[in-house]
């Protein structure tokens, strides 16, 4: 190894320079990464960094506001520090909206209930209802079964009544 000072000197300054080249090539790609609404002039070196801070805090807070939203169209409680698998079987719930001669049955069952499910079908079929239609999602470990039947026409009020209190004492027979 050569100990001339300049070529050390030589070297240390074309590292030096690399790092620069790298380091502008990557504050370009993550400013082009960045919405920019005014692009009136550059923007310096230190005001594009706090632009892209602020543009990352702020998908973050969208992130956190949209599972929210999902979370609670879906019907799912958020609970701190909790996991729910660790906890046992889920409860099932239900949750029955009239409309004239038809209903919707919203059920919430755990992944391992599909006899509440079958139960549900073989109530609605005891009572003369029609399903209309029938699907599921499963998010974790909970299954969100939706039913669209209709009571016919004889009496629908008291027919849905009567369901309705038979699916709701069936359901909380069922979670004790």
């Amino acid at each position: 190894m050569e100990n001339n000072p300049s070529s050390s000197r030589t070297d240390r300054k074309l590292i030096e320079r690399n790092r620069r080249n790298q380091m502008k090539a990557l504050y370009s790609r993550l400013n082009s990464l960045v919405p920019h609404h005014n692009s009136r002039e550059p923007a310096s070196l230190p005001d594009q960094l706090e632009e892209a801070a602020n543009y990352i805090k702020r998908l973050q807070t969208n992130l956190e506001r949209m599972k929210e939203r999902k979370d609670s169209l879906m019907g799912v409680e958020i609970s701190t520090n909790t996991t729910r698998s660790s906890s046992g079987p889920k409860s099932p719930e239900i949750q029955i909206h009239e409309m004239g001669s038809s209903l919707v049955i919203g059920l919430t069952t755990g992944a391992n209930s599909q006899s509440i499910f079958n139960e549900t079908i073989r109530i609605l079929h005891e009572e003369g209802a029609e399903v209309v239609n029938a699907s599921f999602s499963v998010v974790d470990d909970t299954v969100f079964h939706t039913i669209h039947l209709t009571v016919g026409e004889t009496a629908p009020d008291y027919r849905a009544t009567r369901i309705s209190e038979r699916l709701t004492n069936f359901v909380n027979d069922a979670d004790a």
